[in-house]
């Protein structure tokens, strides 16, 4: 009883709030559209009017793509394609002397909208927010019927020129068609700042940067300023004023200008800036967010008000390096696919869930997300402010530049999403395309970039970009840039895929590594990877770029981003249907390759000594012998079984310890790292479970509540325990789930037929699963029970509280009560990284052919080489040092630095200082030098340069395509040619 009473005391209170918010006539309202919208699929005459019976249409809350079913359960080029109509029934009572606008924030792929049977407009492109001006439709005394007619075919033509979209793409661009992002309605008076919505409304809105920072000394000075429309039949006098609260609530600043007349019918930009004390500025990890209220007053009476939240923080970007807060940040992360998707759901997820993602990204020591050709939607762009995860956010394109029609449609898409996401601090870099675009189109781009956000701190750029000067970042993938200039971080460094399942071929089901199906004829190993090897692998990529990180030189790498972070429902290369090169799986389980990037990642810039990841786990069959490798930040790493030690383990690749054919015996594996003075810096254990006796559930679910307004999802988590409750790591139980009550079930995925999508029967694969259960709009107990054979069965009850709609509308909006992220603190006050040696200058170069070329191998540009004329007895090159210097390394990159040898030999003053075989690698080699004093520095060949069979196959992808390995050089093919793309000389620091 005393539950019923709270309910209904909840119940009237939201009422009598709602109510008031709809009387009262505040300045402006913002509702959530979402609610009550009915869907049919397929094309339905006559469904545009507003006399339409859509009463056997499916009802549905917003955001829903209508192929929802088919997410992961069919690869993304069967997705399902055609029309579909949308149709919302609402109300809205106070529209005197009112304006009201929708706000899309994008759909999919193209639709056509009416507001009661007459066509308000057409929004095309498939990435973008947009609006719509109903104020002169809305009737006030009876029920507005809006429909839309969505078709979401891949051949999709724009109408007005009969072309396509680049970035309709099969291979990355899943096809959720329908409304599958939120939409909101705004209400204001007219005299009203506008919103940010370019497309069609033709509207720049608010913009909010600061300037002028004085990081140690947490101020700056902070610019707010709107664009105001004066609709009303007079001239206003208008003062803008501007209030600042912190993450608390508290009112930290109240500013505003002098008073400016707007003419009636006029536009224009107001704007007030002050400088702001005692600020905390946004970081990464460190999502502060303050809300910026921009007011119009009238005969000092607000008249409009609008409530921004965003953050302050510095970028900066030269040197070859990215500075955040006056502090240099390496960039790790991850390119992840933008529709971010989830099994049977696809994109169109809560807020909270995109939170709970995008923060796992962060907790695995990411601070970068790339969003992968298209521009991500509104919800993960301020999921991304909350959880401190910077952002570099596309256009629209695919993997070429293109020209005409279609370069104006990513213009017109990089417009909208400036326009759109300028406010929001965790974007960083504008990208321009996942290939290069042409100097003049970098330069139409940056203008665009310039007209819109001058004073954002944030770089634009696209892939590759070497030499673009117009350009503020750029980098290749799958293999490493360096720069003294402008940072080049790896748009794509790592791709390898492996199921999560896999463990390593001593595990059920005893996955050999790389065992899988060819793809086009070609061997996949590398895409059928178990979980021992798809870490070391990352593990491997990553530390060629840490070894080239800021504190290396005058030109460094400014990092890079494995691609992806969750298992995605795109184009892939292994044995199942999907791409499987997550660090997480697709309901968001971590892999090993999680927890190696956790340890190093850990830190700005050089990787914290304290991180420690035992790869695995340890419940193997008697006899088994296995080599166990640790990830480690430490110097030197010991393992421990049972309390004996096994000794050091090997070290590679800056952070993999191997221990050799470890003998299997029940009982614990302990790993301690150290420094080199023996301090123990970290430790790890893992243990022997017991057999499988029970299942157990975990619900994660949203923070706020899980609410039951037919959209919010909860998340439940299934393992199989021993009798301790720890979890049985290579358990493969079939799991069958019962459900009842106000729940829709949506299910996980797992190995097998249709990879159980929506299935209430499926396995748990490394001993845990994952399934997704929705909200209906019936608040309730929802009853979820799991069994499996020979094992105690598990039960929970979830409880969906009431959210109130009214007229159609709610003032609940998705986001509502999410709280930032704070867990890693503050831009650091220290100096983020060592300096471990020091470049000398090199001031000129002789060799023995070609010596007017000779400056190419020193410019900090890698697409120019010094070659010689592949005659043995030239294949020399001598560089001059500014000063006499005690040289101890020389580091080169080599034409075919990927799958080529050289023996040569260097020579500081005539005297031989490195004699041996340059590697294989990702870019650069470096020969460790003895220490010699001197004043040029001579690289000689001493034989031919040879590809081996093992570089070969790294040289190329899985379907034949070449990987980039250089500059073409006829000359390198011969037995004597030697080519030289950068030469670095470096003394000790």
């Amino acid at each position: 009883m005393k539950m019923l009473k709270f309910f209904l005391l909840l119940f009237c209170g939201l009422m009598a709030s709602y109510t008031q918010a709809q009387t009262d006539n505040p300045v402006r309202k913002i509702y959530n559209f979402n609610p009550g919208w009915k869907l049919f699929v397929g094309d339905q005459q006559g469904a545009e009017s507003g006399e339409f019976d859509d009463s056997k249409w499916k009802s549905i809350t917003l955001p829903h793509a209508w192929n929802e079913d088919e997410a992961f359960k069919k690869s993304i080029e069967q997705l399902s394609t055609g029309i579909a109509w949308y149709r919302k029934h609402f109300k809205v009572t106070d529209v005197q002397d009112r304006k009201i606008f929708l706000e899309f924030e994008g759909i999919r792929q193209a639709g056509e909208f009416y507001l009661n049977g007459k066509f308000i407009g057409r929004h095309e492109n498939g990435v973008t927010a947009f609006g719509f001006d109903i104020s002169s439709l809305i009737d006030p005394e009876k029920d507005n019927v809006l429909a839309v007619r969505i078709d979401n075919a891949w051949n999709y033509k724009e109408k007005a020129t009969n072309s396509g979209y680049q970035w309709s793409d099969k291979n990355f661009n899943a096809n959720y068609g329908g409304i599958s992002k939120n939409v909101r309605l705004h209400v204001t008076g007219k005299l009203y700042q506008t919103l940010p919505l370019n497309a069609i409304l033709k509207t720049t809105g608010n913009y909010i940067y600061a300037k002028n920072f004085n990081i140690t000394g947490k101020s700056a000075a902070i610019v707010s300023e709107s664009e105001v429309k004066n609709e009303t039949s007079a001239a206003q006098n208008v003062k803008y004023e501007v209030e600042i609260k912190d993450a608390d609530g508290k009112v930290i600043k109240t500013f505003s200008s002098a008073v400016q007349n707007i003419p009636a019918g006029g536009t224009t930009t107001l704007k007030a800036e002050s400088l702001v004390n005692g600020l905390n500025f946004w970081s990464w990890g460190y999502g502060y967010l303050y809300t910026v209220t921009s007011r119009l007053q009238v005969n000092e009476k607000v008249v409009d008000e609008l409530a921004t939240k965003t953050g302050f923080r510095k970028g900066e970007f030269k040197n070859g390096m990215v500075y955040l807060n006056d502090r240099v940040l390496m960039m790790k992360g991850y390119a992840q696919r933008t529709s971010n998707e989830w099994p049977a759901i696809g994109l169109s997820v809560p807020a909270w869930l995109s939170d709970y993602s995008n923060g796992l990204m962060v907790e695995s020591n990411a601070n970068l997300v790339r969003w992968m050709h298209i521009s991500p939607w509104k919800q993960d762009v301020e999921s991304c402010d909350r959880v401190g995860l910077i952002q570099a956010m596309p256009a629209g394109d695919a993997e070429k530049d293109v020209t005409g029609v279609r370069w104006d449609q990513r213009k017109a898409v990089m417009t909208d999403a400036i326009i759109y996401n300028r406010n929001n601090p965790s974007i960083l870099f504008y990208e321009c395309g996942n290939e290069s675009i042409s100097a003049a189109h970098m330069e139409e781009m940056k203008a665009i970039r310039d007209q819109f956000d001058l004073h954002g701190g944030r770089a634009i750029g696209s892939r590759e970009m070497l030499d673009i000067p117009a350009a503020e970042y750029g980098g290749e993938m799958l293999y490493i840039n360096k720069s003294a200039t402008k940072p080049l971080w790896s748009m794509e460094y790592a791709r390898d895929e492996g199921l999560r399942k896999y463990w390593d071929e001593f595990s059920p089901p005893f996955h050999k590594d790389g065992a899988g199906p060819l793809y086009k004829g070609a061997d996949a190993s590398v895409y059928n990877r178990n979980q021992d090897t798809h870490a070391i692998e990352n593990v491997i990529r990553w530390n060629e770029y840490y070894k080239e990180r800021p504190g290396t030189g005058t030109r460094v790498s400014s990092g890079g981003v494995n691609i992806i972070f969750s298992d995605s429902n795109t184009h892939y290369r292994g044995e199942e249907n999907y791409r499987r090169s997550g660090e997480v799986d697709a309901m968001r389980i971590p892999k090993d390759a999680f927890f190696a990037h956790q340890v190093m990642w850990n830190g700005w810039v050089d990787a914290k000594k304290t991180g420690i990841h035992i790869i695995g786990h340890w419940n193997y069959n008697a006899g088994t012998k296995k080599n166990i490798y640790v990830v480690a930040s430490g110097d030197k790493t010991e393992l421990f079984l049972n309390g004996k030690s096994l000794g050091f383990g090997i070290k590679s690749d800056g952070f993999l310890y191997t221990f050799k054919d470890v003998a299997y015996q029940a009982g614990m594996l302990k790993a301690i790292s150290y420094d080199s003075k023996n301090n123990k810096l970290a430790k790890m254990q893992i243990k022997t479970s017991g057999q499988p006796v029970a299942l157990k559930l975990t619900p994660i679910q949203n923070p706020t509540g899980f609410k039951a307004d037919g959209a919010d999802l909860a998340l439940v988590q299934v393992e199989v325990v021993d009798a301790m409750g720890a979890r049985c790591p290579i358990a493969l139980n079939m799991i069958n789930f019962e459900i009842t009550g106000p729940g829709e079930w949506r299910g996980g995925i797992a190995q097998g037929p249709d990879n159980y999508i929506l299935s209430k029967q499926l396995p748990v694969e490394g001993g845990v699963n994952r399934v997704l259960i929705r909200s209906t709009t019936n608040a309730g107990k929802i009853n979820i029970t799991a069994k499996a054979d020979g094992l105690q069965q598990a039960a929970i009850v979830l409880e969906t509280l009431p959210v109130r709609v009214l007229n159609g509308l709610s003032t609940q909006l998705p986001a509502d009560g999410l709280k930032p992220g704070l867990k890693r603190g503050a831009t650091p006050a220290e100096q983020t990284y060592q300096v471990t040696r020091k470049a000398v200058k090199i001031v000129n170069a002789t060799a023995g052919a070609n010596g007017d070329k000779t400056r190419f191998s020193y410019d900090d540009n890698e697409l120019s080489d010094w070659v010689n004329d592949g005659n043995i007895n030239t294949a020399w090159i001598k560089y001059e040092l500014e000063k006499a210097s005690t040289v101890t390394q020389v580091e080169l990159k080599v034409n075919g630095f990927r799958t080529k040898i050289y023996p040569i030999r260097i020579l500081v003053d005539g005297r031989e200082v490195f004699k041996g075989n340059t590697v294989p690698g990702l870019g650069y080699f470096t020969a460790i030098c003895k220490p010699t004093k001197g004043k040029t520095v001579t690289v000689q060949l001493l034989n031919s340069g040879e590809a081996t069979a093992e570089s070969e196959k790294i040289g190329v992808e899985v379907n034949g395509k070449k990987l980039d390995d250089g500059i073409e050089r006829a000359e390198t093919k011969s037995k004597g040619g030697l080519s030289i793309i950068e030469a670095e000389i470096y003394e000790s620091k």
